[in-house]
């Protein structure tokens, strides 16, 4: 028998005190236990999302959330910037496409990021955008892009700062309210540690109002709505009740730990494993400021990433993620957000030692390891 890892950038491992809240008899959303629930959930995703404003919460994957924001804030006609330097930067052009939105998008190499002034000069050069469209942390490329640069160009702008933060919730500082940024997005089953099936969209005052005014078709997404039911505290749909009690669990877990350290743990875990990887002989794939979500490796040469991916699985059970797109075949990533811990990274790097020996690579046996203790000894 072997044990089973799961280290890809979402799903992530769910905690078991979290499991055992959410497999308690079922309770209805029209009560007075859930509005309890909801009571203290909001209360403490606000403090997660480091905001006094409303976080509304969608039965959906991130993606879902990502399409609330658009058609709750544009309308057919408008003009958005697209940061647009991974697949989920892609995904942002795609979802306005949909919905007959402008895009301008400012394109940088998978791996890179756009700069702050790109994003300037693109706003100066285009005075009517209506929005801002980015990742904060870019999973499909282990790149962190520079949210709080960004917000400080549009903050004086026309244009509303949306961020996608599904894979840094709860694992990078986003200070939503002090850096302006006037939408965040997220997910359940990254930083929050929790099966997937629940969003988040945090709107701040601009969008509130770009929301009275938006005209793309909604229903199910529409933020306005579902805002005046939680203000009576319940939800205007059938919500994921499960994952929500799980959620509070999560909440009060992250409180006690305190947010601060909550980024300085998983800032710790990542530069473990890109030293374990570098220690390797192998690349990292982030040319820009590399994510503490998830590393983002590239592929020996002549081997097949997909190559690696495999062995992780059927040699040592252990579930990593590979490239997207035009990255597929070329990179592996390696997850340790969320329920992550220094042994798991020391596992996933011991285990990509024997899986390169497997692939007919030289392996200097131990130096991943040896690289990722001393930065836990170094960081304790």
């Amino acid at each position: 028998m072997k044990k089973y890892y799961l280290m890809a950038p979402g799903p992530t491992p769910v905690p078991a005190n979290v499991l055992l809240a959410m497999a308690q008899p079922m309770i209805h959303h029209r009560t007075p236990e859930y509005e309890a629930l909801w009571i203290e959930v909001h209360a403490g995703l606000k403090r997660l999302f480091q905001t006094t404003t409303d976080v509304i919460p969608v039965t959906s994957s991130g993606t879902g959330a990502m399409e609330a924001a658009v058609v709750n804030t544009l309308s057919a006609g408008d003009t958005a910037l697209v940061v647009r330097a991974g697949k989920f930067g892609e995904r942002w052009e795609e979802i306005c496409r949909a919905h007959g939105v402008t895009t301008v998008p400012l394109v940088a190499p998978f791996g890179a990021t756009v700069s702050a002034e790109r994003v300037a000069a693109a706003l100066a050069g285009h005075p009517g955008a209506r929005a801002v469209l980015m990742q904060h942390s870019e999973s499909s490329t282990g790149v962190l892009h520079d949210v709080r640069g960004v917000a400080a160009v549009t903050r004086g702008s026309a244009a509303i700062l949306v961020v996608d933060a599904v894979s840094s919730l709860a694992i990078a500082d986003l200070a939503m309210d002090a850096w302006g940024v006037d939408v965040v997005v997220a997910g359940s089953q990254k930083g929050l540690m929790l099966p997937p099936g629940l969003a988040f969209c945090a709107v701040g005052p601009r969008a509130w109002e770009r929301v009275a005014t938006a005209r793309l078709p909604r229903y199910y997404f529409d933020l306005a709505a579902e805002r005046q039911w939680l203000a009576r505290g319940e939800p205007h749909f059938t919500p994921a009740v499960a994952i929500m009690v799980g959620l509070r669990e999560v909440l009060r877990m992250l409180e006690q730990e305190g947010l601060d350290n909550v980024f300085r743990r998983h800032e710790r875990l990542a530069r473990a494993t890109r030293a374990g990887v570098e220690a390797l002989g192998l690349s990292l794939f982030a040319r820009a400021a590399p994510s503490p979500a998830l590393t983002a490796a590239v592929a020996p040469a002549g081997v097949d990433s997909e190559q690696i991916l495999r062995r992780y699985a059927t040699s040592h059970n252990i579930t990593i993620a590979g490239g997207q797109g035009e990255m597929k075949g070329r990179v592996f990533r390696l997850g340790h957000m969320g329920y992550v811990a220094d042994y798991d990274v020391l596992t996933a790097v011991a285990a990509l030692e024997q899986v390169l020996h497997e692939l007919g690579q030289p392996v200097d046996f131990g130096a991943g390891v040896r690289a990722v203790q001393k930065v836990f000894v170094e960081a304790a």
